[in-house]
């Protein structure tokens, strides 16, 4: 199989759709929450993941789009785009929302935004927060972790005692074994690497192989719907930049 992950989307449908018609034919797509947020079209972008079918589970901004997390916990330009988003989406896609799961196994993978051990809200940005991830992994009999959260391409490894963190570019490829790995395919909404190209991976089931893309995209006109939305003006700024 070839699966397609995404994460981040943060309502940038410009950006999903390019990296839709970047993927040629997948068997799937995985989806790792942070679906709505920050971006103008959170309607079109649950619309899009409906209609081919996506696999998702919930990020910390969903729930709190559906009021399942405290909107305390953002700072004050992700809380607007919160609010915002509240106010804006229909009912329908508040209830494809509220009915996504905290995390997925799809055997040897296992979905989820932030990490195993805190779904939502853990960041997994140092050794400290990915060599337990990984045990934990582990211990489910599960060797491929699919996380978001980050915004940042990168694959973490465990080898025995021996804890890997590889940086990875557009068209890196990872070849999977038996040791057990997180991968975060990047974001496709608001990449934060200093590449603003949208980030995605493809999982290739039968060659047992991990393969990071970049896509560009029209970023000027996601960010013209940000004005005419009227979200935050860094929010608007920060997609050309990638931070």
């Amino acid at each position: 199989m070839r699966i397609a992950v995404l994460s981040d989307l943060h309502s940038n449908l410009v950006a999903l759709d390019a990296v839709l018609a970047d993927l040629g034919s997948v068997d799937a797509v995985w989806v790792l929450g942070d679906i709505v947020g920050y971006g103008p079209e959170p309607d079109g972008v649950v619309e899009r993941l409906v209609e081919i079918g996506a696999v998702a589970v919930a990020g910390n901004h969903d729930a709190a789009a559906v009021g399942a997390a405290d909107v305390g916990w953002f700072n004050p330009d992700a809380r607007a785009a919160i609010e915002w988003t509240q106010r804006r989406m229909a009912p329908r896609t508040r209830d494809w929302l509220a009915a996504l799961p905290m995390t997925l196994a799809e055997p040897p993978a296992a979905l989820v935004h932030g990490s195993l051990r805190e779904p939502l809200w853990e960041y997994i940005t140092s050794g400290a927060e990915a060599r337990p991830n990984l045990r934990l992994l582990a211990g489910q009999r599960l060797t491929l972790g699919l996380h978001g959260h980050t915004h940042v391409p990168v694959l973490w490894r465990l080898t025995g005692e021996e804890l890997e963190l590889l940086r990875v570019e557009d068209g890196t490829r990872i070849a999977l074994d038996e040791r057990v790995v997180l991968a975060n395919p990047g974001s496709v909404g608001q990449p934060r690497d200093g590449d603003p190209r949208a980030s995605y991976l493809l999982y290739d089931t039968d060659r047992a192989e991990l393969v990071w893309h970049r896509v560009g995209y029209d970023v000027g006109a996601t960010q013209s719907a940000m004005r005419r939305a009227g979200l935050p003006a860094w929010l608007v700024e920060r997609l050309a930049v990638g931070h």
